[in-house]
């Protein structure tokens, strides 16, 4: 069947289960071809196309039947375009013959091939009538106050009549759908219709007399839906049939959706075991912890599976039987080429450089978003089986972008939250993204998405500008909690709540705390109390400048090590009284796009240690290798200055360790921190610097190393203040609070729509 619909109060209108419903159907059921007939101009119809909820269309016909596009490419259709182009005299003849009559105000909206009007009925007088038949056009007046003027001949039944000619279809498999009279045009053709509920009188006692048009009793979607099942279109079992089998729940009333799972997986003697992870991540100690007691959850991830193995794919394991006896493990199978192209390359090369402001260093290719697009499928297919009605999916980061996007037409019921873990960036970095319409369209299906500062969330908000019609339902000021003037990534006023296409979704701040009793636990152990003793020995008579970041261009550890050169340039009186200390972690083996950072900084640090080395003394020493975190605690200990400065960063946990490390020993380290870190934000009493300033780090690191005792107690005491309340506990709390109140305000939005 062909479904022609208007929009507005149509398509777009009903009851929010109706909607779903004939959305589900429609993605469902490949018979289905689906043409949107509006008085829209295509440009304000384009923000719908980035909504996944909302099916995209197969044609388009627009501007009251003078514009029809395909659906996908948006290029006109000929040659049904080109014969209503050959009746149009042009926009500036038709607009300046109509300016001489009064009483018409132009419509100030996107419009081809016509022109808009609003006005009296009294001003559509016959001059005025006379005049456009002169140049060939028709004139429309609808609603006592809408007037198009179009090509003779042009309406929206007129145009869909061709489009359904020129693709050879039956007339008997269309099923026309519309509100206003506007649509009449639409049943003056012979097609099948409906006139939904809540249809304008004046259309409905036009089609009155009609044998072919329903009047449902329904609004909008749930009115196309009686008429689906009235005329048969889709055999004796009507609706519920298609619908049946999309019906997929789960029992899990949280889901938790990572890339990684809550245990790690390796092969010993050939076989495959799991034990708990050894990486110092605190985020999944206490993701984690929401499953503890009696609460079913599922924890989806993926899990590299070879389909040339005889075993069977295991989804479902149990995590931990003692302490979270009723989560699941349901994990995603992958190939490891999925893995590869999907997260260590596409991730790292698409996404990670555009997130962090480093477009240029971009590569985009369209088959490697393929398989990014296959594999949020797989989790969404996967996270919608686990799901119980009404769960709570909480979803992590830009790897799972398009998960949203999947996962609501399978299950409109979910209460979908999304926290976005990396930076966010401003709308002219983020929309070089050649995917930002269909990335956009599915975070918009969240009820609830969170970022670490409010900065981020802002940015967040204006790219949504640029995609489609937005409007703020709420804000609230950003301070206490967060600088606003005071660094590059402060503000003062953040939105809260906003409404897209009539769908409310929340917004907030959660900057990712510290499970400072975890740090204490390890400064405890004889093992970190050992390192402690040797590095002390080792470092015994010089200030410790301290550095810890994964190799990465977003770090700026090549810029650091240039600017502690020029340091030990403009005061000599530090040589041999202060070493620089840098921790690089190495990248994945696969992502080979660090290579050439690595030389950058390997030929910076042998220049260095090449020209002011002393006897006993080295002014920097690097390690490049993954340090265990014990042994980390002991290096935060011994730092007299955390020297921290990302190019760009979501938040930055290591600045939190230092301090947390040193406020547990009470310690008067000095953080000196990029206001370019998310944590920037947070943390009042850092020093903070310009890392794309080689002067400002250079001469703040000299600040930091001197600094007086009693202001680097002063400046410590608050950063320990602020890592101790606003802990990892915390995070997860109030980001939950955050979707509970988001789901509550979606609740009254929608019983204020009803009513």
């Amino acid at each position: 069947m062909m479904l022609a619909t208007d929009l507005d109060g149509t398509f777009l209108g009903g009851d929010p289960d109706n909607r779903q419903r004939l959305y589900q159907l429609i993605n469902a059921h490949p018979g289905i071809t689906l043409v949107f007939v509006t008085g829209r101009g295509l440009e304000v119809v384009v923000p719908l196309l980035s909504d996944p909820a909302i099916p995209r269309p197969d044609y388009i016909i627009c501007d009251v039947g003078a514009t029809v596009v395909d659906g996908e490419t948006l290029q006109p259709v000929y040659p049904v375009q080109s014969e209503i182009e050959a009746g149009w005299p042009g926009e500036q003849v038709v607009a300046q013959r109509l300016s001489v009559f009064p009483g018409l105000e132009r419509q100030d909206v996107p419009q081809q091939r016509r022109c808009s009007y609003f006005c009296e009925p009294g001003a559509v007088t016959d001059k005025v009538r006379a005049a456009m038949e002169g140049l060939g056009c028709d004139l429309l007046f609808s609603a006592g106050m809408y007037l198009d003027c179009l090509p003779r001949g042009v309406n929206k039944g007129s145009t869909l009549r061709r489009l359904v000619e020129h693709m050879g279809a039956s007339m008997e498999e269309v099923l026309v759908a519309g509100d206003t009279l506007n649509d009449l045009s639409m049943y003056e053709q012979g097609f099948k219709g409906v006139c939904v509920g809540e249809s304008e009188p004046a259309l409905i006692e036009a089609t009155g007399d009609r044998a072919k048009v329903l009047h449902a009793r329904l609004s909008g979607c749930g009115g196309i839906l009686e008429a689906i099942s009235h005329f048969g279109f889709l055999g004796p079992l009507g609706v519920d049939s298609e619908l049946r089998d999309l019906q997929i729940k789960g029992k899990a009333d949280l889901v938790m959706v990572y890339h990684r799972l809550p245990y790690e997986e390796v092969i010993e003697d050939g076989k495959v075991i799991r034990r708990p992870p050894s990486s110092p991540n605190g985020i999944l100690p206490t993701l984690l912890s929401f499953f503890g007691g009696d609460q079913p959850g599922s924890w989806v991830a993926w899990s590299i599976h070879d389909p040339r193995q005889r075993e069977a794919f295991e989804v479902h394991t149990k995590v931990d039987a003692e302490n979270y006896p009723n989560l699941v493990a349901a994990r995603v199978a992958l190939s490891k080429n999925d893995v590869d192209v999907f997260y260590k390359r596409f991730s790292k090369e698409a996404f990670w450089p555009t997130l962090h402001t480093f477009w240029e260093r971009a590569v985009f290719r369209e088959e490697d978003w393929a398989v990014f697009l296959k594999v949020n499928r797989l989790f969404a297919e996967r996270t919608a089986a686990e799901a119980a009605e009404g769960a709570v999916v909480w979803l992590h980061d830009y790897n799972l972008w398009m998960v949203p996007a999947f996962l609501r037409p399978l299950r409109p019921d979910l209460n979908i939250a999304f926290f976005h873990h990396t930076y966010f960036p401003s709308a002219d970095v983020f929309n070089v993204l050649p995917w930002r319409r269909e990335i956009i369209g599915s975070l918009l299906q969240c009820d609830y998405i969170g970022f670490h500062i409010p900065r981020q969330a802002e940015n967040f908000v204006d790219v949504v500008r640029g995609v489609a019609p937005i409007e703020v339902l709420e804000e609230k000021g950003c301070a206490p909690r967060y600088l606003t003037y005071g660094c590059a990534v402060g503000l003062d006023r953040m939105t809260t709540r906003i409404s897209v296409h009539g769908r409310p979704i929340g917004l907030g701040a959660h900057p990712v705390g510290l499970d400072v009793g975890r740090v204490k636990s390890v400064i405890d152990t004889d093992d970190c109390q050992q390192q402690i003793v040797e590095l002390r020995e080792q470092l015994k008579g010089v200030r410790v400048v301290l550095s810890v970041e994964r190799l990465d261009y977003t770090k700026g550890t090549h810029a650091k090590l240039l600017a502690f050169e020029a340091l030990l340039e403009a005061h000599p009186e530090l040589i041999g009284k202060v070493t620089l200390i840098t921790i690089c972690v190495p990248a994945a083996r696969e992502m080979t796009v660090y290579a050439e950072l690595l030389s950058q900084i390997e030929q910076a640090v042998g220049r260095i240690n090449g020209q002011f080395s002393r006897v006993g003394w080295t002014p920097v020493q690097f390690f490049y290798r993954a340090v265990p975190f014990n042994e980390l605690i002991a290096y935060y200990l011994m730092a007299d200055v955390m020297w921290i400065t990302p190019l760009r960063d979501g938040l930055n946990l290591v600045a939190k360790e230092y301090v947390a490390t040193q406020g547990l020993c009470g310690g008067n380290g000095v953080l000196v921190l990029s206001e370019f870190a998310g944590a920037a934000a947070e943390l009042h009493g850092a020093l903070l610097t310009n890392p794309h300033d080689p002067h400002d780090l250079r001469d703040t690191l000299y600040i930091g190393l001197t600094l007086g005792k009693a202001e680097r107690e002063a400046r410590l005491k608050e950063l320990f203040g602020v890592v101790q309340h606003n802990d990892i506990k915390r995070w997860g709390d109030e980001f939950l609070e955050g979707v509970k109140h988001a789901r509550a305000m979606a609740l009254e939005h929608l019983a204020e729509e009803v009513a």
